[in-house]
């Protein structure tokens, strides 16, 4: 087991990202799913330079972007943006590939189950087929139900995986099992060795050991069930907006670089553009609480 960490969180230039997550001891990225913004050779000798590798990526379900859509033309989109995400990670020698199935922030159904069912898996069949041909494992992940209505919990990543292909793998994120599961390391316990990716936030989605999980007892029930992946490190700090906020260096004031479809992105999760100094901070207090329970 190792620590990565997502980049979407901050708009910065990856070989920012890239110095920083050396510096704090981490041994890969999971990089964002924007093919289109990265030049895969420039990103490879930034990590072989910094002693890192790309672990994987994630999938950006930017409204547009939807494998139960009753549109079309959408589906065919959100399978070429993946199929894309996915050779981006097959260029930076990555070995999975984390796929949210629906966009973020979309809770009302197009269609009816069965009909949104079928047309997911077909999409993410072809996908699923582009993985194998790639040497790229896919991750279904499950968000909590404020942030899709679609696939909310591990069981119904199981069945999704399961009618996909026998090699489609599962992603479970720390914060969203603590909401939906009534036992979260059960719900690790269960996924077994469908899990091919573990994504870590505290319960307040600030960076772990700063909120109520028990970190001691979700990493030893991973190396229970044979986990031996990344930790995939994705705090998206509140927002705190009153005067009791305990971090009021945490906002950025000063401009950023950063495109609107980003930053309501970003916005969406209940975050803002957060300040180099405070973004920091929480990269180190997550290698501060999870390295020595990995080691």
């Amino acid at each position: 087991m190792h620590l990565s960490m997502h980049n979407w969180m901050r708009a910065e230039p990856v070989e920012v990202t890239i110095a920083r997550l050396a510096k704090y001891g981490y041994e890969s990225i999971e990089i964002s799913g924007e093919p289109e913004k990265y030049d895969t050779k420039e990103v490879r000798k930034l990590l072989k330079d910094h002693g890192l590798r790309c672990w994987g990526s994630v999938t950006l379900m930017f409204p547009g972007l939807n494998f139960p859509s009753a549109d079309e033309a959408t589906r065919a989109r959100t399978v070429k943006y993946v199929k894309d995400c996915i050779t981006m990670v097959k260029e930076l020698d990555g070995g999975e590939m984390t796929i949210v199935p629906g966009t973020v922030g979309k809770v009302n159904p197009d269609s009816t189950p069965e009909k949104e069912w079928a047309w997911a898996v077909e999409g993410l069949q072809e996908v699923y087929a582009h993985g194998l041909k790639s040497g790229v494992k896919l991750a279904l992940e499950p968000l909590n139900r404020f942030e899709t209505y679609f696939i909310s919990r591990h069981d119904q990543a199981l069945a999704l995986a399961e009618a996909v292909g026998p090699e489609c793998g599962v992603c479970l994120d720390a914060f969203h099992i603590n909401i939906e599961e009534a036992d979260m390391l059960g719900a690790i316990r269960r996924t077994g060795p469908r899990l091919v990716d573990f994504h870590v936030a505290d319960n307040n989605r600030l960076a772990c050991g700063m909120g109520a999980i028990n970190w001691a007892a979700v990493v030893s029930t991973l190396k229970e069930v044979g986990y031996d992946g990344a930790l995939t490190v994705e705090f998206v700090a509140p927002i705190d907006r009153t005067p009791a906020n305990p971090f009021p260096e945490a906002i950025e004031r000063n401009p950023v670089n950063i495109s609107a479809e980003q930053l309501k992105f970003i916005e969406d999760h209940g975050s803002s553009l957060l300040t180099e100094k405070f973004y920091s901070s929480q990269v180190a207090k997550c290698a501060e609480t999870l390295l020595p329970l990995i080691k």
